[in-house]
């Protein structure tokens, strides 16, 4: 229950980032609304997992990891941002530092 949350939060983050891309400047009413919409659905969710008692660094690394990777692919599929081959490495490491530390802090 606890990672179907912490999904819940990454994507909601997601939301709000990619959102407020699109606000420009908080200037488009629809996007703006999404960006707060986004962020407080992400922080509850976050807060929520963290009650249910997975360790705070496992915790924040998957959500920050997973929604930075989200949010680069958001941009690069669906803004027309470009990616890099030495993007796509740093995504790569990032993920497999998140790996890294959700292994090691399996019991």
């Amino acid at each position: 229950m606890a990672y179907l949350v912490l999904a819940l939060a990454i994507v909601s983050e997601v939301l709000g980032t990619v959102s407020l891309k699109l606000s420009e400047g908080f200037s488009k009413p629809f996007p703006s609304v999404l960006v707060v919409i986004g962020y407080a659905a992400a922080f509850t969710a976050l807060s929520a997992v963290l009650k249910l008692g997975l360790p705070i660094g496992v915790v924040y690394a998957v959500w920050a990891g997973a929604g930075v990777a989200l949010v680069a692919i958001a941009g690069a599929v669906f803004l027309g941002e470009s990616m890099t081959a030495v993007q796509v490495g740093g995504l790569a490491l990032i993920i497999g530092g998140v790996v890294a530390l959700e292994l090691g802090g399996a019991h």
